[in-house]
């Protein structure tokens, strides 16, 4: 049996162009992902505005709402679909006004791979593979995407493509694929920092609902 040297030399040069190529990626992605996380933690808090939308071909579905969301440290407001969640850094507070109803718990589940508002501007860095993808204008912004894939094979999450403000370093939005089809997109439509907060912004304050049915969860 004869062996076309000249043909296998070809073709391992094109998987040796291949996989530099896919390194030079991973490389330009981790290093992008690193900046962001850098300017994420240099800011004291943050406050965004959002446009959330949840669509499922296949079932007919799409849906769409607003919301805000301030940051700092692991602490959190956020409000969406006329809901306040109250996270402290111990327990997290859903206040209901239409139903009159807090419902309040303490077993944070850290590791799970659901993407919290603490968790939304640094949930990238542990548990996701990660490749450069698309570049795209908006609004004469210059957006690159990171392809983000979990490592974890029974992950609910299919992919994850991060818009990032090439300029500011800033995360423009979030698309969210999951393995049954289902696809959730966040954009932040503002983004601050360094505002000046109430002290009590993160602080159930129970006397405000002495109305309201207490559902504690724990």
């Amino acid at each position: 049996m004869k062996y076309n040297f000249k043909n296998m030399k070809k073709v391992l040069t094109i998987l040796l162009i291949t996989c530099s190529a896919i390194n030079f990626a991973q490389d330009k992605a981790k290093t992008l992902l690193n900046e962001v996380s850098e300017k994420v933690r240099s800011y004291n808090n943050i406050a965004l505005d959002f446009k959330y939308t949840l669509e499922n071909i296949s079932e007919n579905i799409k849906q769409e709402t607003k919301g805000d969301v301030v940051m700092q440290g692991d602490k959190y407001r956020l409000n969406i679909l006329g809901v306040t969640r109250l996270f402290d850094g111990k327990s997290l507070y859903s206040i209901s006004t239409e139903d009159e109803e807090v419902s309040i718990t303490s077993n944070i589940d850290e590791d799970s791979n659901r993407i919290t508002p603490s968790k939304m501007l640094s949930f990238y860095e542990d548990g996701y593979t990660y490749m450069l993808d698309i570049k795209q204008d908006v609004n004469g912004r210059k957006i690159q995407y990171v392809k983000l894939t979990p490592i974890d094979s029974d992950s609910e999450i299919e992919n994850i493509l991060l818009g990032i403000d090439a300029q500011t370093k800033h995360i423009y939005n979030l698309i969210q694929v999951g393995k049954n089809g289902t696809k959730t997109t966040l954009t932040v439509n503002s983004f601050e920092t360094n505002q000046p907060l109430p002290k009590t912004l993160f602080t159930f304050d129970a006397d405000k609902y002495k109305d309201y049915y207490i559902n504690n969860l724990d």
